[in-house]
C-alpha cells in the first residue's frame, strides 16, 4: 500500500491516519490541528488508505477532514463519555434546528427551537434539572466539535449568549443516509452497514473501532474469516495504524503501545477503574461457562467493592464509597465498555480476555520478613578497623 512512498511520507501517512481514527472531525483550530496541513498533503494516499482497508469515505479541505466512519448499530457500549441517551436526542434536535436558523442566534431562541422541535417530534420536556443537563451537555459537544462557537458568553441555559454557526462543519456531522431512513431504527441500521468488500471490512472495522473481539460475538462467516486471516490482519493493522493484536482461542484484541487511539483507559487511575481491576481476581475465580466467559452476579460484586472500600477508606473518592450501589454498576459499566464484559437475559459475563488484566501484586505486606544481616565480628588482631573492614 506505501509502495509509492518513501519511508518518512510513509510514517507521516500512518501517523495522519491514527489521527483521523482519533479524531474523525479534524479542524485546525481543534485537538491535533495543527495535522491537518500534513493530512491535505497526503489525503490522496489517506483516501486510498481508508477506502481500501475500511471502506470509509475521507473529505479533506483546508479548514477541516472528516472521516466517515461507519455507525455502532445496537452496540451502546461507546459513545462520547458522560452523554446520556437524552443528550444525544437533544444533539439531533439542534442540528436539526440549526439547518435553517442562519449563522448567528441567541441562546435563548436556540433553546426554545430545540424544545419545539422536541414537542414536535413526539418528546416529553419536562424543564427540570435532568433536562436541562441534558440539553447543556448537547450544546457543549457541539461547541467541542466546533460547530457552535460562544461568541459572547458561553452555553449555559440559565444565560444569555450569541452563538455563531459553522454551517460548513454542520453540513459534514451526519454520517448516515438520512433521506434513505424511513425511520430511525432504520437510519441506525443504514449507517452500520459494512463497506464494499462486505465481511472483510465489517470484521476489520470491529478490530480497529473495538478493544476486544471474540468470536462468540461475531456472525459465523465473519468468524471463520478473522480465523483463517489471521495473521495476515495483524500485519496489515500494525502497518496501516501502528496496532498491534494478540490472538487466542476467544479472539482477537487491538492494542496501540501508545495508547493515543484509547479513549477509554483500563487500568486507569480513577476509583472506578481502580476498584475494577482490584476485583478481577474474585471476579474470574468461578468456573467458567464452555466459551470461556465467567458469570458475574451483582451482589457478589457488591460484596467485593465493599470490602475494597472497607479495606482502603482513604484510597477512594467519597462521591463512589458513600453510595455502594452506584459504585457497582460504575464498575460493570466501565468493563462492558472496554468489552470486558457483556449483557445477557441472565446477567453479566466477564469475557476471557478480563484474564490479561490480573493484578500482580509485589508481595503480601504481613508475610514479608526483614533479612536478618550477619556482620562478622571484627578479630581484635585485625589490622583494619570495622569500617574498612
Amino acid at each position: 500500500m506505501f509502495d509509492d512512498l518513501s519511508e518518512i511520507d510513509a510514517a507521516n501517512v500512518v501517523r495522519c491516519a491514527r489521527t483521523l481514527l482519533r479524531r474523525p472531525l479534524l479542524r485546525a483550530d481543534g485537538p491535533d490541528g495543527e495535522l491537518l496541513t500534513l493530512v491535505y498533503r497526503h489525503r490522496a494516499a489517506l483516501q486510498d488508505l481508508f477506502a481500501r482497508v475500511l471502506g470509509y469515505r475521507l473529505v479533506v479541505e483546508r479548514r477541516f477532514a472528516r472521516l466517515y466512519k461507519s455507525g455502532p448499530g445496537g452496540d451502546d457500549s461507546r459513545g462520547v463519555l458522560g452523554m446520556s441517551p437524552r443528550g444525544y436526542a437533544y444533539v439531533a434536535l439542534t442540528m436539526a434546528v440549526l439547518t435553517g436558523i442562519g449563522r448567528q442566534t441567541l441562546l435563548s431562541r436556540l433553546v426554545a427551537d430545540i424544545r419545539a422541535a422536541a414537542v414536535e417530534a413526539g418528546i416529553t420536556v419536562v424543564d427540570d434539572v435532568a433536562d436541562r443537563r441534558a440539553l447543556t451537555a448537547a450544546l457543549r459537544h457541539l461547541v467541542s466539535l466546533g460547530v457552535l462557537h460562544e461568541t459572547e458568553g458561553t452555553v449555559d441555559v440559565h444565560a444569555e449568549a450569541l452563538i455563531t454557526i459553522d454551517t460548513d462543519l454542520l453540513g459534514q456531522l451526519l454520517t448516515g443516509p438520512v433521506a434513505e431512513a424511513s425511520s430511525p431504527d432504520r437510519l441506525v441500521e443504514l449507517a452500520a452497514r459494512p463497506g464494499p468488500r462486505g465481511v472483510e471490512h465489517a470484521v476489520r472495522r470491529k478490530l480497529v473501532e473495538n478493544p476486544v473481539v471474540l468470536y462468540a460475538d461475531l456472525p459465523p462467516e465473519q468468524a471463520e474469516w478473522l480465523r483463517r486471516n489471521q495473521r495476515k490482519e495483524s500485519a496489515l493493522l500494525e502497518t496501516c495504524f501502528g496496532l498491534y493484536t494478540e490472538c487466542r482461542v476467544e479472539g482477537v484484541l487491538a492494542a496501540d503501545p501508545e495508547d493515543y487511539l484509547t479513549d477509554l483507559y483500563f487500568p486507569g487511575t480513577s476509583t472506578v477503574a481502580r476498584i475494577a481491576l482490584l476485583a478481577l481476581p474474585e471476579l474470574l475465580s468461578s468456573e467458567p461457562r464452555p466459551d470461556g466467559r465467567h458469570p458475574v452476579v451483582r451482589e457478589e460484586l457488591r460484596s467485593v467493592c465493599s470490602r475494597l472500600v472497607e479495606d482502603y477508606p482513604t484510597a477512594w473518592s467519597k462521591q463512589f464509597t458513600d453510595d455502594l450501589d452506584r459504585l457497582t454498576d460504575e464498575v460493570l459499566e466501565l468493563l462492558r465498555r472496554m468489552g470486558l464484559a457483556v449483557s445477557t437475559d441472565g446477567g453479566r459475563l466477564l469475557n476471557a480476555a478480563a484474564h490479561r488484566w490480573l493484578p500482580s501484586p509485589d508481595g503480601d505486606p504481613e508475610r514479608e520478613v526483614e533479612p536478618v544481616v550477619v556482620v562478622p565480628e571484627v578479630p581484635s588482631w585485625s589490622l583494619f578497623d570495622e569500617e574498612t573492614a
